[in-house]
């Protein structure tokens, strides 16, 4: 009986020193246990064919546009500034790319482990939200730099034929690193409500669709109110930068589109606490 009394209390005390362990670990933000949540995000990303899949069609609709784009100015010699305008209009179509790529990448952030069970587990681990939100931004985030520098190969290929101004083009993919870092963060917040990864990343380009179009019926508007849909809009706000443009006031934009986004997956990843949800 004394030996089963000191097992019990040695257990008691490990899971008491376990406890204050993960309380320790969650007392301050880390950054390693955010890359090691990163880390964990990308060998699940590409353990399965999806993000080959995605970034195979990324390149090619791109690709196809890089294509028909140039193809086009050059046989109607589009104004003088022939290069000028065709990265505008290529910027916009892979603005579009990224519409209808990246929300099927994000789609998994979440709403995969909660269909799986492992959100559970996670939860148990000594991490904050903001750790695993954090992780799981950054891998979703990896994951779209990497497709957008495999369209570098496009300007490369023009630049050898015939230089141009590289200051534009470093514009135009500024504002494509930010459109689509915004992307990622509204997508994962929709992943984080849903069980489905289908109905996460189908939400995601309806929310971002909406962002996208809110301006364009302006007949449908009057003017005080077309200035207010302006400056919601990623259409217009995106626009300054395909033209080479960097405005501090579209920065600012599309900044606080993906600290909104998550800021709102920590409330609800905090929702489970007092739903029950998991």
């Amino acid at each position: 009986m004394a030996d089963g009394a000191v097992a019990i209390e040695a257990a008691r005390e490990a899971a008491e020193s376990r406890r204050a362990a993960v309380r320790g670990a969650r007392t301050g933000f880390s950054l390693g246990r955010t890359l090691a949540v990163m880390r964990k995000e990308l060998r699940s990303y590409f353990a399965f064919p999806l993000v080959y899949i995605l970034s195979g069609i990324f390149l090619v609709l791109c690709g196809f546009y890089a294509w028909t784009d140039l193809d086009a100015f050059v046989t109607i010699s589009f104004s003088h500034d022939i290069i000028q305008n065709y990265w505008q209009l290529l910027f916009s179509d892979i603005r579009l790319c990224l519409l209808l790529t990246l929300p099927f990448v994000t789609m998994r952030s979440f709403a995969e482990e909660r269909k799986l069970g492992t959100v559970e587990l996670l939860y148990t681990y000594p991490l904050r939200d903001g750790e695993i939100l954090g992780g799981k931004f950054f891998a979703s985030t990896a994951i779209f730099k990497m497709m957008l520098a495999l369209t570098l190969v496009y300007p490369a290929y023009l630049y050898s034929i015939h230089p141009f101004p590289l200051l534009p083009l470093a514009a135009g993919y500024f504002g494509l690193l930010l459109i689509g870092m915004s992307f990622v963060a509204c997508g994962i917040f929709i992943s984080s409500l849903c069980e489905s990864q289908v109905v996460a990343g189908v939400g995601t380009i309806a929310v971002l669709l909406f962002f996208w179009i809110l301006n364009w019926n302006e007949a449908a508007f009057r003017n005080e109110w077309l200035a207010v849909l302006r400056a919601f809009s990623l259409f217009d706000q995106f626009g300054p930068f395909a033209k080479g443009v960097v405005d501090l006031d579209h920065v600012v934009y599309f900044v606080f589109f993906t600290v909104f986004f998550l800021f709102l997956t920590l409330r609800s990843m905090e929702a489970r606490k007092w739903t029950g949800r998991r």
